[in-house]
């Protein structure tokens, strides 16, 4: 006889509505409150610190991961990112300040430095969405 050609997928099946709905590790905007994602762009506005102080673009997001990182899992996430962007971002301006000696690096430190700010910018805009946002060529040191 034939088979019953029933629309209701089984309960294996991942329906293309499921599919689409985020990961538990990409977790929906809705789930952040207003708290959680200004700290999160707190993470990455904090690196900003490093126009007052030396190494400030690694500590400002540090402070803020170390604190907050238990309270809010988006701050976790988002601190990690930003802090392995902060340590990437600075060892390319070591590299570059060395590069400066054979005049290539006179090239790549203004470059660096819109690359930093530009991306940096667009972190803090994702952050305050609630999306989790990751840096380009970024080394990912902290996991």
């Amino acid at each position: 006889m034939s088979e019953d050609n029933n629309s209701e997928p089984n309960s294996n099946e991942v329906t293309p509505a499921e599919a689409a709905q985020p990961s538990a590790e990409q977790p929906n905007t809705a789930d952040f409150d207003k708290e959680e994602r200004n700290w999160a762009m707190g993470c990455h506005l904090a690196s900003f610190a490093g126009f007052l102080i030396p190494f400030g673009n690694i500590i400002g997001p540090l402070v803020v991961w170390l604190v907050k990182k238990e309270e809010f899992p988006l701050v976790e996430d988002q601190g990690k990112e930003a802090l392995n962007f902060q340590i990437t971002v600075s060892l390319m301006g070591i590299v570059a300040a060395i590069l400066v000696l054979v005049f290539i690096g006179r090239l790549l430190l203004p470059v660096l430095a819109i690359y930093w700010i530009v991306f940096t910018i667009i972190a803090t805009m994702q952050a305050n969405e609630g999306k989790s946002y990751r840096y380009p060529f970024t080394l990912r040191l902290i996991k």
